[in-house]
């Protein structure tokens, strides 16, 4: 067994030089001061990932790998390392983490996190990720095939055929066409098996209690309750994770309730149909035939359901591609380039000990600009900063937001670099008072988030932003007070006066006489010939004297102006 200090035994890449070494050989490294605390960070890649995870990482650190699921190898491979990234074989645990005296971020090359123990990487601060997106499509894609090698019998005919059989009548199937799918959970792998099999021109109905039916509706697609679904569907394909809730969700109940014509599919987690109450299902005809990839207790490779006909079966393949595989090392690669450079990654699992739920993560950019907005508006240091979360998004920990705007908040005012990690620490150092206040209630919008904050003579400053649409379109929908509805752009920039006829056109002329073009104007005022704001969005930065120009020229109470960049 090696000791904590031969690391080396794991393969280093740094730059163009390689250097490997094995048991059997003496170690011989040179007392160089860059091999005992490298320059780089160190990145160790427990487990084979595709090349272009190795692209992906850059040149920017020192790379070394090892056989992750050899625990005499790993522990001492991790000893100094900034990062590990691995798939399903390696197990990051408490002893691992106890093992990993500079770790900052463990990386797992796929979606399930079971081999990584999240709680004592939270408590140890560290950070894990995956690449929850990464095998959509293909695990989409196998529930199909699932789904049309069950409705055609493809297993036992192929079967049969290699068995020198030949048995047309025998293997009749039915056709997906206008028959009902019903999809047991709505979420992103299951809109995209609804979308595939709306081609097939199948009627699609869901139960997803936490979906809204405006939402289901603008895919064509009908949610139920669950009973209906059973009563209704002629195919069924199971979506949902595995949680206490759903593990035998589906039973001998539901299927009791079902279609015997029905073809059952779960690609998604064993556990959630009831294995025992399957088996009989199938084996009395109750149900037609089922798809299955994944099981109970795995790896599976002795199941009474294998000795069935009518049963398809995979050995847990949903993310088994080629490029599942080099879109989850892709991804997991730019988690670590953001967190070892201090900034946000969408993909951590215990941000501060909580989880970013999907509903929230579209807010961060946004809330980050507001903050950069914020700050340019007050063009100083607020004593108080409440960030003000309204509408839908509060059912889930928005805690990020506040974070998100902090770092905007001091992006533009501090010499250093604003992380997630230190943006409270600087708020704290100057005396700024930090809130986050949450409401259910958003009567204009169906989210909104604001920056509120008190100078130090007791001005308000305030910015509110929303998402709008299906393409989740980033708006500033109010400045101080005025109602607007702009698009944070790059170069922004908004002006206070006195309401009067001409201030527009005389804006106008000075930006075209210096060359500065208007992508977006909007004048906004609470009253007739009282405080007006003109809220502008120009394609370049509008230079300080023209600036100042305008100040004049509208007799303005307050020029800002915000660069993006």
């Amino acid at each position: 067994m090696w000791g904590p200090d031969d690391r080396s035994r794991c393969r280093r890449y740094a730059g163009s030089r390689t250097a490997s070494c094995s048991p059997a050989q003496p170690l011989n490294i040179p007392e160089d001061p860059a091999v005992s605390t490298p320059a780089k960070p160190v990145v160790l890649i427990a487990e084979e990932l595709s090349p272009a995870t190795i692209e992906a990482l850059g040149p920017d650190f020192e790379i070394r790998t090892c056989n992750g699921a050899d625990r005499a190898e790993l522990l001492p491979a991790i000893a100094d390392v900034d990062a590990i990234l691995v798939r399903s074989a390696t197990k990051v645990d408490a002893e691992a983490l106890a093992a990993a005296h500079r770790l900052k971020i463990v990386a797992r090359a796929g979606v399930g996190l079971d081999n990584v123990d999240v709680k004592a990487a939270t408590q140890a601060g560290v950070m894990v990720v995956n690449a929850p997106t990464s095998n959509i499509v293909s695990a989409a894609e196998l529930a199909v095939a699932l789904m049309l090698a069950a409705a055609r019998h493809i297993s036992p005919a192929h079967a049969a055929l290699r068995g020198g059989e030949w048995k047309r009548s025998k293997y009749t199937g039915i056709e997906l066409y206008e028959k009902t799918v019903g999809i047991v959970g709505l979420g992103r792998i299951g809109v995209l098996v609804a979308q595939r099999l709306s081609a097939f021109g199948m009627k699609v109905i869901a139960y997803d209690p936490y979906v809204q039916a405006g939402r289901a509706a603008q895919m064509g697609v009908r949610l139920v309750d669950l009973d209906t679904l059973l009563a209704e569907s002629d195919f069924m394909s199971v979506h949902l994770p595995k949680t206490p809730e759903t593990i035998g969700l589906i039973g001998a109940e539901q299927l009791a309730r079902a279609k015997g014509s029905l073809v059952l599919v779960n690609a998604a987690r064993g556990g959630i149909v009831d294995e025992a109450a399957l088996f009989d299902a199938l084996k009395t005809g109750q149900i037609a035939a089922a798809g299955l990839d994944v099981f109970a207790t795995e790896p599976c490779t002795d199941s009474p359901l294998f000795e069935l006909e009518n049963v398809v079966a995979t050995p847990h393949l949903g993310a088994s591609t080629d490029e599942a595989q080099e879109k989850a090392g892709i991804a997991v690669a730019r988690s670590v380039r953001l967190a070892l450079s201090g900034e946000l990654v969408p993909d951590a699992v215990n941000v501060q000990g909580g989880v970013i739920a999907e509903d929230v993560r579209p807010g961060i950019p946004l809330t980050e600009k507001l903050g950069r907005v914020f700050t340019a508006l007050a063009g100083e240091a607020a004593q108080q900063i409440d960030v003000e979360v309204r509408g839908e998004i509060t059912e889930y920990d928005v805690k990020v937001l506040e974070l998100a705007a902090l770092k905007g908040v001091f992006a533009d005012i501090v010499e250093e670099q604003v992380s997630y990690v230190n943006a409270p620490l600087l708020a704290a150092e100057r005396g700024t008072e930090v809130r986050l206040v949450t409401d259910a209630e958003s009567p204009d919008h169906r989210n909104l988030i604001t920056i509120r904050g008190t100078l130090a003579d007791g001005t308000q400053v305030s910015v509110s932003g929303t998402l709008v649409g299906i393409g989740q379109r980033e708006r500033l929908v109010e400045v101080n007070g005025f109602a607007v509805d702009i698009e944070p752009t790059t170069h922004l920039a908004f002006l206070t006066y006195e309401d009067r006829p001409g201030m527009v056109g005389v804006i106008g002329g000075i930006l075209g006489d210096a060359s500065v073009n208007i992508a977006g104007m909007q004048v906004s005022r609470q009253d007739k010939g009282g405080a007006a704001l003109v809220a502008l969005s120009v394609d370049s930065a509008i230079p300080a004297d023209t600036l100042a120009e305008l100040q004049g020229a509208i007799e303005a109470d307050a020029v800002r102006a915000v660069d993006l960049t």
